[in-house]
């Protein structure tokens, strides 16, 4: 196997045997086969499309395929199997699309070679022979590190992509021209003699399409629960039974909310789902009681000492310990050998196994930390921010956020955050808050000096704010004091900073460390073109920063 996708990806250059992540060898090379064979289904439903052809089941397969291998979603290859052998007949009804939108248009269906002519090996290790063929390093191998690097970064984006489709699709919000798109790029990575300039226009059009998803997830979660309004937001238990639920999946959380009610059991958030609670279709049941815990890299610590059930919704499972293996469920798309799997929403024996669990025996003290200000909490007090900066009292804006993760040097962000003059506001978003988001940072005019937009697809927020305050003050968006310093772990953040180099944002400071998939020579052209910069030390970086507004 060999595996570069995520920040934490073996020695900075890749995984081999094993990665990091807890994904096997055997999990790995047939994650590489299903994005050969999405590429192939694509290579007909893109010219399907062309021709006004297009098959809803089709599309969504696609974006479930790529979702399925992003970062810590998927670990059973018993379920990747049966993806992959499920993909074979998506790719026979995208054939078939293709062949009759041909026929209807008096044109003879052309000829595919490549990722449309694979059919499944009959075992399993017959699939991994076959993906051992198609991996990252037999492309790079024989296209070479510079080509192999912008085919990935384009996958990567259109994992992270897909991973906000699927979520607003949920919640009923699906976009032909979103759908197009995923055909067309998946398409162009089955070609066999791409080009530079051709892979790279195909990265930035993935961060252009990336921004339309994140709005039409914004869509999707604001008509459906409202928008987000600030929230204090209860850090330590309350006595009684308990679900915790990871992940990033409102529609599960609102399903399990529903199904608990008059049960006695309180439920909590973990990680990502902290920014539920300002949602007002939410918070509005009161047994949605708190947040515990941090980011998803100590989970295991902290599932092991929870007293209760456990729900994993989308990415950040990790390998689960045998203290907490019989009370951790999966849903969606995540998927753990041996743990169990809840299919449509029923969450039964989640409450069965919160209900035998202890619960918490007593309640620990009212700490509260402050969450909900999306981009129409904070455009509404746009006045007062706009007031404070022209008055001088409001020197800088920090975004300091992101993916969280376990490499040494994280650190940085939470002493970045700390130095952070008392005239600046730090905006977050995503579980790289949890590295400072307990401080107290007071407030400049009563606006609180930390604001916390929401999960990472609330990039979005940020940007509508970046692009509102730009607009104020008549300039572009780099020319505000405004700081962007990123943490980034896996491919939703991809997909993010694509967006972010689509809207042409630069001086962008990103860690712990840069991609490994990129090579040394694209790493130059993004830093020539958005001087793209890796993080340095807290302290230079700030000052660095902190010397543009003097």
């Amino acid at each position: 196997m060999f595996c570069y996708q995520c920040e934490q990806t073996s020695k900075g250059t890749g995984c081999t045997d094993f990665a990091t992540c807890g994904k096997d060898e055997e999990s790995a090379i047939l994650q590489d086969l299903l994005i050969h064979a999405a590429k192939g289904i694509a290579q007909f439903n893109h010219r399907a499309r062309t021709l006004g052809a297009t098959d809803p089941t089709i599309d969504r397969f696609l974006l479930e395929a790529l979702f399925a291998t992003v970062t810590n979603v998927n670990f059973d290859p018993a379920r990747l199997e049966q993806t992959l052998r499920h993909a074979a007949t998506i790719r026979d009804q995208a054939r078939a699309l293709y062949e009759r939108a041909a026929a209807a248009a008096g044109q003879p269906p052309a000829s595919f070679n490549g990722p449309s002519t694979w059919k499944p090996a009959p075992t399993r290790s017959g699939l991994v022979k076959q993906g051992e063929l198609v991996s990252v390093l037999a492309r790079r191998d024989s296209a070479g590190p510079d080509l192999a690097g912008l085919q990935e970064l384009l996958v990567y984006g259109l994992k992270g992509a897909a991973a906000y489709a699927d979520h607003a699709r949920i919640l009923g919000r699906e976009s032909e021209s979103i759908y197009s798109f995923f055909s067309e790029a998946l398409a162009a990575l089955a070609e066999e003699k791409p080009t530079v300039e051709r892979l790279f226009a195909l990265c930035l059009k993935c961060g252009e399409v990336n921004l339309q998803v994140m709005e039409l997830l914004d869509t999707a979660h604001t008509s459906t629960y409202g928008h987000p309004v600030p929230t204090p937001v209860r850090v330590e238990p309350v006595r009684g039974k308990a679900i915790l639920v990871s992940g990033h999946d409102l529609k599960d959380l609102e399903e399990l909310l529903k199904q608990t009610e008059g049960t006695g059991i309180n439920i909590y958030t973990h990680g990502e789902m902290l920014p539920a609670h300002g949602y007002p279709g939410l918070k509005k049941y009161p047994h949605l009681v708190g947040n515990y815990g941090g980011a998803w890299q100590d989970q295991k610590d902290e599932f092991r000492d929870f007293p209760g059930a456990i729900l994993m919704t989308t990415n950040c499972i990790q390998e689960p310990q045998p203290s907490y293996l019989k009370r951790i469920f999966t849903c969606g798309l995540v998927a753990w050998p041996g743990v169990r799997h809840i299919p449509n929403r029923d969450f039964r024996p989640v409450i069965e196994a919160a209900l035998a669990a202890p619960g918490f025996a007593a309640d620990g003290p009212d700490k509260t930390i402050l969450v909900g200000f999306g981009h129409n909490a904070v455009l509404s007090v746009a006045d007062q921010v706009v007031a404070a900066v022209k008055s001088g009292a409001l020197k800088r804006f920090y975004l300091i956020g992101g993916c969280d993760g376990a490499r040494t040097g994280r650190d940085y962000y939470t002493e970045f955050a700390e130095s952070v003059p008392q005239d600046c506001v730090i905006l977050t978003l995503a579980c790289g808050k949890y590295r400072f988001n307990k401080l107290d940072f007071g407030t400049i005019g009563g606006i609180p000096r930390l604001l916390d937009l929401g999960q990472c697809n609330d990039a979005y927020s940020a940007i509508k704010i970046a692009v509102a305050l730009a607009d104020a003050f008549k300039c572009g968006v780099n020319d505000l004091p405004l700081s962007l310093i990123l943490s980034w772990f896996e491919q939703k953040a991809v997909a993010i900073l694509l967006t972010l180099l689509h809207l042409g944002i630069r001086n962008i400071r990103l860690g712990p460390t840069l991609p490994a998939f990129l090579s040394p020579a694209v790493r130059q052209v993004l830093v020539d073109k958005f001087n793209l910069m890796p993080i340095q030390s807290a302290d230079a970086d700030l000052k660095s920063t902190l010397s543009l507004s003097a």
